[in-house]
């Protein structure tokens, strides 16, 4: 998972390689990218969670 996220947000907000260092909206494109990422993966978590519980309790 995060290797993919690294991978995702890397290519969706770095473009300019002509520095060492992130431009000030590189960095904040992948703070947000990041952040998007992990509000996901815990929503789906909670879904399938709540999805599992429902089904234990229908068997």
């Amino acid at each position: 998972m995060y290797n993919s996220l690294v991978e995702r947000c890397f290519n969706d907000c770095v473009d300019n390689f002509t520095r060492k260092t992130l431009q000030k909206q590189e960095e904040t494109c992948v703070v947000r990218c990041a952040e998007k990422f992990l509000k996901h993966s815990m929503r789906v978590g909670l879904r399938f969670a709540e999805l599992n519980s429902q089904a234990a309790t229908q068997d």
